[in-house]
């Protein structure tokens, strides 16, 4: 009987292989053979003992690739794909029934979500961490072309969620100003984001441990990076950057630091859009909305993206415009998924970026 291994978080910080049987498949739906499975950071907290989004036993793992090894006509035709065709996966199954579903926001949904369904729920292979993975008849699901190299091809959400953040949500185009505010992969697909969107002028801040962080943004097509550390008024820096302009967008993509939305909105020019896309998960440090009112900012949170920026996410990804190999620093196999984890965690190489598992 055909089986697919899985590297399933059973308990905090305990990370084992099991094997599972692979479904049967019918007309609507399907079986991926998974290429590779990008390492999110929403993957730590569950890591670590968090039960709000899932409990173990649970196969993490949501930025997915693969090859359709088995598919259903009626799944075929919806997704318009074969078998053997590559294609990248959502981590979101919308139920296509709510509010959110039937007014475009699936991305809110939040009923079921790939890399966070229980293992016990048959068929069990809902997480990337595998060797296969089921298709749900709801996934959503979109073709990839065979050129795009493996390394790289799991940065897709990263990508889709840097063209949300900046373009649809930032209101980025051609001779903005834009500034993101924290190195990781995601603000990596915020720097593409925008030179894809044609800005002007992108600044990326970081800590003195993000040195070669920043150094892939400046790869990437950063015209300014800042150690936010070394600068006594990181404001008064980004005004001389800028001629007194500051930034028509401002991003957040930090991680766990509240005191980063006061400094979105002090680098915010007159008019500008402030994007709060990084958790922090504790409130606002000192925060001063009066900058927000006397300035005409529009202060926007986003979760996520949508269909069509992942869809443009894909297309910048396969046109090879961009060095992208630069932010998928690690790789590892799929027996070393615990350590892959701990790696995006910053308990391995404190030099990682972009952190995937291989099969």
């Amino acid at each position: 009987m055909a089986t697919a291994q899985a590297a399933v978080l059973v308990a905090p910080r305990q990370v084992e292989m099991q094997e599972f049987t692979l479904p049967e498949i019918g007309d609507d739906d399907g079986l991926l053979k998974i290429e590779v499975t990008g390492v999110c950071g929403a993957d730590w907290a569950p890591y670590l003992g968090d039960t709000k989004t899932c409990s173990p036993p649970v196969i993490l793992g949501h930025e997915i690739v693969g090859r359709v090894e088995r598919i259903g006509s009626m799944a075929a035709a919806r997704w318009g794909v074969k078998e053997g065709d590559r294609v990248c996966m959502e981590e979101y199954i919308p139920c296509r029934d709510c509010e959110y579903c039937l007014t475009g926001h699936y991305n809110v949904c939040g009923k079921r979500w790939y890399g966070h369904l229980s293992a016990n729920e048959g068929p069990g292979i809902w997480g990337g961490y595998a060797t296969y993975l089921y298709l749900d008849p709801k996934a959503v699901v979109y073709p990839m072309s065979d050129k795009v190299p493996v390394e790289i091809a799991q940065l897709f959400l990263s990508m889709g969620n840097g063209v949300r953040w900046v373009q649809s949500a930032g209101g980025a185009n051609i001779g903005s100003v834009v500034a993101i505010l924290g190195p990781g992969h995601v603000g990596m697909g915020a720097v593409v984001a925008a030179k894809e969107a044609g800005a002007d002028c992108v600044i990326v801040t970081g800590l003195g441990s993000d040195a070669s962080r920043l150094a892939v943004a400046r790869d990437l097509g950063a015209d300014y990076t800042i150690n936010v550390q070394e600068e006594e008024d990181l404001r008064e820096t980004v005004r001389k950057i800028t001629g007194g302009h500051m930034c028509d967008t401002v991003v957040n993509a930090t991680a766990n630091a509240p005191q980063a939305a006061q400094q979105a909105v002090e680098l915010g020019a007159h008019g500008s859009t402030v994007v709060l896309a990084g958790g922090s998960d504790s409130p606002m440090i000192q925060f001063n909305q009066d900058i927000i009112r006397t300035n005409e900012m529009t202060l926007k949170g986003v979760r996520g993206r949508h269909y069509q920026e992942v869809k443009k996410a894909i297309q910048i990804i396969e046109s090879g415009k961009y060095p992208l190999h630069k932010i998928a620093t690690h790789h590892f196999s799929l027996e070393e998924t615990d350590l892959a984890l701990r790696t995006m965690g910053r308990e391995g190489d404190p030099n990682s970026l972009q952190v995937s598992v291989l099969m």
